[in-house]
């Protein structure tokens, strides 16, 4: 593996510093209209000042020959092409676990069957000119992968064994087995000289680091609810927000909280205030939070919290039986969100939602302020 210039979330990163707005203190978020969920509703405003956001739901458009299975991540590329990967169904082998849409939502290609059934991270991450594709399979998978754009295989690892916190054959054996000793890998976040951290958010709730050559450096965290510990260290990403110093920031879902770490994995802070985040990218002086307890979250320079959909009453519904209202697309209503699971900026700061529901849902925040 060679050193990393920039990755999907750094190239719009850097192209956007100074285009970031000013973020005004949290205030009651805007739903213009309540009406009932249909393919292609749109116009509902969420938001407030300047981080306002028209709701595109089934944004994306699937070609007949697929399904729609549950969306769980989504990247962007620097032609703006969105990739969207699917957990998927393991029984159904043949059909492609990652589709590829153009900046209008239009079906380009798809691949990735090795992920049927437990695929769940992906990033895009440019390595001296060329764009790559970083993937994370977990369930009876357990490896993360490096791809091309068009998914041939660069290589592909599975457990750290030299962590010593791994079951024996573990990264031989691979089978649908959870706990503590077993290795689930969930997303990714790139550090500037080319390594990378790979979050074990299923399993041994670590936080594992590879040097720009792919070997296992070190690990941090662990189970807990303590400073430093986990408790589904879900998502992740490098926060290197101008005037502060560079650090990884953990999504650290059912603690409900995010956590700051050195890139030595020493910790730094922790901010409470999520239900269940899920996963973090970045862009100018803006943190971007989905969380899948229904809403998704901006974050300011200073850490002030901006909730887009936020409604209290749309959430009880929505967790008062824990996967009914997820396969129940009738019931969603425009401007709400079920589950998000990832969400990603583009270069115009627009906004990507994929969600974890029966039917897959990638909904598009196309910034209107």
């Amino acid at each position: 593996m060679t050193p990393s210039k920039l990755s999907r979330r750094h190239f719009l990163n850097r192209s956007s510093l100074t285009a970031a707005a000013a973020v005004a203190a949290p205030a009651i978020n805007l739903i213009t209209s309540r009406k009932s969920f249909s393919a292609g509703d749109s116009g509902t405003i969420v938001g407030e000042g300047e981080h306002r956001y028209e709701v595109l739901h089934n944004w994306a458009k699937l070609p007949d020959q697929f399904t729609w299975q549950i969306t769980h991540n989504v990247a962007v590329d620097k032609t703006g092409h969105l990739y969207v990967i699917h957990e998927g169904n393991h029984d159904l082998g043949d059909h492609p676990a990652i589709f590829v849409f153009d900046p209008e939502g239009n079906y380009v290609r798809s691949f990735g069957q090795q992920f049927q059934g437990g695929g769940h991270g992906l990033e895009v991450r440019e390595e001296n000119g060329q764009e790559f594709l970083y993937v994370t399979g977990y369930q009876m998978l357990k490896f993360f992968a490096k791809l091309t754009l068009t998914g041939e295989v660069v290589w592909q690892k599975f457990a750290p064994m030299a962590s010593g916190v791994y079951a024996e054959g573990e990264d031989t054996k691979p089978e649908k087995v959870w706990g503590r000793d077993r290795f689930m890998p969930t997303n990714f976040a790139f550090l500037p000289d080319g390594g990378y951290y790979v979050a074990d958010g299923y399993g041994a709730w670590y936080v594992h680091r590879y040097d720009k050559d792919g070997n296992w450096v070190a690990k941090f965290g662990g189970a807990g609810k303590e400073d430093g510990q986990f408790n589904t260290p879900h998502g992740l990403w490098i926060d290197d927000r101008e005037g502060q110093e560079p650090s990884v920031v953990v999504a650290d879902r059912a603690n409900k909280r995010l956590q700051w770490f050195s890139f030595d994995g020493e910790h730094r802070k922790t901010l409470d205030g999520f239900i269940l985040p899920a996963n973090i990218d970045r862009r100018g002086d803006l943190l971007l939070v989905p969380d899948l307890s229904a809403r998704v979250t901006l974050l300011d320079k200073d850490d002030k919290l901006i909730h887009l959909g936020e409604d209290p009453e749309w959430r009880k519904m929505v967790t008062a039986d824990k996967n009914k209202m997820r396969t129940q697309p009738d019931q969603w209503v425009s401007g709400k969100f079920v589950h998000p699971h990832d969400a990603c900026f583009d270069a115009d700061g627009n906004i990507f939602v994929a969600e974890w529901v029966a039917t897959g849902r990638i909904t598009k925040l196309r910034k209107v302020s």
